[in-house]
């Protein structure tokens, strides 16, 4: 069996720097092409085994070390968009990938969710600690990037270690792993590897690769290991070329594929069955997504390799779709796989939930897990644009659940009128969009518990105030101070010793009618049934009589009260349970 290089993914958080080091090893220079520098699009570039070589000469000879694989395909991408669809069934395509972190900034937002995409998917990375030469106070120097380290000042060296075991604390945080300088690691099965690295001035770059080709060879040798016949890939793009009509940028992962092939490829409806009528290859080191990409026409390609391929009826084709090729006895057989393989993602949904929409299989799939683990539950997922139908479908959830009746689209448009009952988060960052939909549902259970908590008989104590009996009974008026919470009209009280009292008629303050007080407030209340200096005297602290099954239910939405109130609720129940030791447990 032939080998295959080895397909690597490049992971960050915005600006990190993941194409600038892509760059460094091409040699070349998409990164300043793009807007904001920013990648824009999904690529892929293969680095031969010539390049690693030249690149790693110096290591190479000092590990003597022998390179078996035939080269790296690289995959880039924005965020980590090309990592979701580089899927197949059961896992994802990627064999290794390349988290960037810019080494000042350290973790981002963006960079713990695809920390958890690389967990779930269970793909070996390597940290790529970027951006050492804007340390302040670092200077360069020729040679291995920990000869740089050890050339520099003690303040300068102090501060890398410092940024590096933030990473190293931070990592493990937030998942558990382990991980250290590559030079300290001992076992590579348990530790994560981090590289210093400097795109900009190629510090620590040869290191990087090196590590990626030996981890490669020493780990994944059986997976590189691939057929010499039928072809599988995973559809990244689709383009309409000039002359050429819709196209797919593939990634192919394994066998190969030939012009005249027949291919199917899965769609949202029956999975498209065509013939190749040309293969596109990239000049390596160049990058497919770039215009000045030149493309040679061949008439065969082996994975790993980006190809562009034209064939007709390519219209419905969806990125992050299975792509096989088979002879014609194999293409009713591979027709129910990848339609069973689709169905898995597409019908993968609980019987009521939000609904979620992307633009890809693969996105969609990933989406759909990172969900789930925050534990929403999924009515329906699908690809594509949202549609009059997932406007209605996310309407006939509002009487069951307000809070499912919402539609969440990654890369998505929403072209139609909002609807009142519907709520739709879209976004181009899967991290950005759950926290969008956490925030909306956390303000929607606040208002809900609002509602709840409004009815309920809430925390309050008053105490009389000295010389300020207005009336004795019939109803009795005196002056008091809120001393905690807030006083309604109509709220029971009761004394310390937990007789009650009476209901509150009125609050007044200014001769004008209030509904309530709160705390630090001086008003007059009027208490019918009940005679000032006969049970009840000036000075007395009186509380709010919650009822039991109130009480219940303020301690479950505890985090809408104020300190004040939880202290008063304690109060009230202190009081209670001198008669009813379990009172409201």
């Amino acid at each position: 069996m032939a080998m295959r290089s080895p397909i690597c993914v490049m992971l960050a958080h915005v600006d990190h720097g993941k194409t600038s080091i892509l760059d460094r090893i091409r040699g070349t220079a998409i990164a300043a092409k793009e807007a904001g520098g920013i990648t824009q699009s999904i690529g892929a570039s293969i680095i031969p085994i010539s390049v690693i070589q030249t690149m790693c000469e110096d290591l190479l000879q000092q590990l003597k070390m022998n390179i078996t694989i035939p080269g790296i395909l690289f995959v880039d991408s924005p965020g980590h968009a090309a990592f979701t669809n580089l899927r197949r069934r059961g896992g994802n395509l990627a064999d290794i990938a390349i988290l960037v972190v810019d080494i000042n900034d350290g973790f981002k937002p963006q960079t713990f969710e695809c920390v958890e995409i690389l967990r779930h998917y269970k793909t070996p990375f390597v940290i790529a600690a970027n951006k050492i030469d804007m340390i302040s106070g670092w200077k360069s120097h020729s040679g291995s990037v920990l000869h740089s380290i050890s050339q520099q000042n003690p303040q300068v060296i102090a501060q890398i270690e410092t940024k590096m075991y933030e990473i190293v604390g931070k990592l493990f945080e937030v998942s558990q792993l382990s991980a250290d300088r590559f030079d300290r690691v001992s076992d590579f099965t348990k530790t994560i590897a981090i590289i210093p690295t400097s795109a900009r001035t190629g510090e620590g770059i040869p290191e990087l690769v090196m590590m990626l080709t030996g981890l490669a060879q020493r780990f994944m040798g059986d997976k590189l290991h691939v057929s010499e016949s039928g072809a599988k890939g995973t559809v990244l793009e689709i383009k309409e070329e000039k002359g050429l009509g819709t196209t797919l940028d593939v990634i192919l992962y394994d066998g190969k594929l030939k012009v005249n092939d027949t291919i199917i490829v899965g769609s949202l409806g029956e999975p498209i069955v065509t013939k190749v009528r040309g293969l596109f290859e990239p000049a390596p080191l160049s990058e497919m997504r770039d215009k000045k990409t030149k493309f040679k026409s061949v008439k065969e390609v082996y994975a790993a390799m980006g190809v562009k391929v034209a064939a007709p009826q390519l219209e419905n084709a969806v990125s992050g779709m299975p792509i096989v090729s088979a002879s014609q006895n194999e293409i009713e057989t591979i027709k129910q796989d990848i339609q069973k393989e689709v169905e898995e993602v597409l019908i993968n949904t609980d019987e009521k939930g939000i609904i979620i929409k992307a633009e890809s299989l693969g996105s969609l799939e990933a989406l759909l897990t990172l969900l789930r683990e925050k534990g929403f539950t999924i009515g329906k997922a699908s690809i594509g644009n949202i549609s009059k139908k997932d406007i209605a479908d996310a309407l006939s959830n509002y009487d069951a659940d307000p809070l499912q009746a919402v539609i969440v689209g990654f890369n998505v448009k929403n072209e139609l009128s909002e609807h009142a009952k519907v709520k739709v988060i879209l976004h181009d960052v899967i991290y950005k969009l759950i926290d969008d939909l956490l925030a909306w549902k956390e303000e929607q259970i606040k208002k809900q518990q609002s509602g709840e908590i409004g009815i309920l008989v809430k925390p309050c104590k008053i105490q009389l105030m000295k010389g300020y009996t207005f009336r004795q009974s019939n109803p009795a008026v005196c002056g008091v101070e809120i001393l905690n919470g807030m006083l309604k009209v109509g709220t029971p009280l009761i004394k310390e010793d937990g007789s009650k009292v009476a209901d509150v008629k009125s609050i007044q303050h200014e001769q004008e009618n209030l509904s309530e007080a709160e705390k630090g407030k001086q008003v007059a209340i009027s208490l019918p049934g009940v005679t000032i200096g006969r049970g009840l005297r000036e000075g007395d602290i009186l509380y709010s009589d919650i009822p039991e099954d109130d009480f219940k239910k303020m301690k479950e939405l505890k985090r809408l009260l104020t300190d004040d109130e939880v202290i008063v609720l304690k109060e009230v129940a202190q009081i209670h349970r001198k008669e009813n030791p379990v009172w409201g447990i």
